[in-house]
Order: structure tokens, then sequence, then C-alpha cells
């Protein structure tokens, strides 16, 4: 099991290896969804930490539509953030349809290179998820999906997730659950989704919110009970 965990800060990153992530996502403006943080930030981060970290690339929260000012502010951020440690990248254009903006994913991936690429929730925005998934497989550079069947949070949306799982194990990106998932459901929700990584937030947090500081024992409780699933 592979144990994703927002960071939106440096003390944030440091605690999330400390107690047991295996990825970061690391972001700014958490309560906007997450936003593309300084690169200042994602310099310190990946000085500092050992495991992967992986960045959002997302320059405002209106929406997933990218016109073309925003590409070019994407691309720019990939640019600069393959001069940094990041392992990885994390994006997710749409259309006004509801579809895979294939134009826009081109590019980003063009400059991406030889980053790890996750499609963010986005895809919860999909209007035909399977159909976006489908789109979404024919590039090798995306390693997996955050995604939690829809706009519902994961626990409420299984049965959609199962499709995707069993769509995954044909080849194609790995999904990442995230969304409302809860350290103490987390076990028959991957029983049940058949997921083999999870992507934690507030929950892992002080108060349960999202500005809180991560709770250092829940963490590391919820890391060590992951880590013994085979």
């Amino acid at each position: 099991m592979i144990l994703e965990v927002i960071a939106t800060t440096l003390q944030d990153a440091l605690i999330a290896e400390e107690c047991g992530a295996d990825r970061i996502e690391l972001i700014t403006a958490v309560t906007e969804g997450g936003l593309t943080p300084s690169i200042g930030l994602i310099e310190r981060v990946t000085e500092r930490v050992n495991i992967p970290v992986n960045v959002m690339i997302r320059p405002h929260s209106r929406s997933f539509i990218m016109d073309d000012e925003d590409l070019e502010t994407m691309l720019a951020d990939i640019t600069r953030i393959k001069t940094t440690g990041a392992a990885g990248i994390v994006m997710g254009p749409l259309t006004l349809e509801g579809t895979i903006d294939v134009p826009a994913l081109k590019k980003l991936l063009a400059e991406a290179g030889p980053l790890d690429v996750t499609y963010h929730r986005a895809f919860d925005e999909a209007l035909d998820q399977l159909a976006a998934y489908e789109v979404l497989s024919v590039y090798p550079q995306i390693s997996r999906i955050l995604t939690s069947g829809g706009p519902s949070p994961a626990p409420e949306s299984v049965p959609q997730l199962q499709r995707l799982v069993e769509r995954s194990q044909e080849g194609g990106p790995r999904i990442l659950a995230g969304y409302g998932l809860t350290p103490e459901g987390i076990l028959s929700f991957i029983e049940e989704t058949g997921v083999k990584e999870v992507h934690f937030g507030s929950s892992i947090r002080e108060g349960r919110r999202g500005l809180g500081l991560i709770d250092r024992p829940l963490l590391r409780s919820l890391a060590d009970k992951l880590h013994q699933i085979n």
C-alpha cells in the first residue's frame, strides 16, 4: 500500500515523512482544493525529504478549465519544477464539456518529460469517468489518477471505484483514492475497492481540519496499519 499525504509547508512534509508517508503531494491553498506552491517551498521540501514529492500544477481555483494564458503559466511552472528535486507533478485539464482537454494535456506532458504524472481530482468532474480513463490510459507518463469516484466522498462511491480499479488492472494509470477517507474506515474501504494507493489530507490533521497541523500519532498509526497490508 502507498500512503500519500498532502503537505502545504516544509513542516508538514518533514512530519509526513517521519510518520510513515510514502509520498507527498505538495500544494498551497488547501481550502481551495490545492494550487501550485511557490518555487522556494518546492526547493526547500525536495532538499529536505527523501520520499517522492509530487507538486500541484494548478494556477487558479476557479475551475479545471484552462485558457491559453493559464496553460502558459502551468508550462512555466513545470519548467522551473524540473530544476528541483521533485519526483512528479499533479495536474488535470478539462474541457467545458467535461472531457479531458487532450491538446492541453499533450503540451503539459511534453514539458513534464521524465517527471511522474498524477491526473488529479478534475477527473471527478468528468462527464464519463470510464471514457476519461480510456483517454488518459493512452499516455504512459500518467502513473495514476487521484479520484473519489465522482463528486461524492470516496467512501460513498465504492461501486464506481471498484469499476475503475478493475479497469486499471487491465493496464493504465493506477487509482489513487482520496477525498473523505478516514483512518478509522480505511481497511474496510481498501478491502471493498481493491485500491493500492490512498491519499489523505484533513482527516490526519488536528481537529480534522485542512489548516490543522498533522497529528503525528494518528498518521503514524495509519501508516503502520496500511504497511501491514500485503
